[in-house]
């Protein structure tokens, strides 16, 4: 199921809805978080959920999912920051997102992006 945390600005998915929605078991996403292919933060009952971006139109993660973790981690951004930096609004009038560069031909330029941040 779907919902949206207060400390977040896009929905985000539970590790057993998305474990339905990708045809899986909970185990397998946790795998696939751990592989790098997810990117998971602490829920609203401290469980971990996901982050709606990371996923394509398709319902499959993202393939820039990976690269945008590794520069995140060479940074020492951890998940939850990561996620904050891709959901906040750019500037002081500009509404547009990192999230939203997303898919557009513009992954080199998100991952850039992240490997800039602080």
């Amino acid at each position: 199921m779907t919902w949206m945390a207060a400390a977040y600005t896009q929905p985000v998915l539970t590790r057993s809805w998305l474990a339905v929605r990708l045809g899986t078991q909970p185990a397998k996403v946790d795998a696939m978080r751990r592989g790098g292919q997810l990117i998971g933060v602490p829920g609203k009952d401290s469980g971990t959920v996901f982050p709606s971006w990371q996923f394509g139109p398709d319902g499959n993660p993202r393939a820039v999912v990976p690269r945008l973790k590794a520069a995140a981690a060479r940074r020492g951004i951890d998940e939850r920051r990561l996620n904050e930096l891709m959901t906040m609004r750019s500037g002081l009038t500009g509404g547009r997102r990192l999230v939203d560069a997303l898919g557009s031909g513009a992954d080199d330029e998100v991952v850039a992006a992240i490997e800039r941040a602080a």
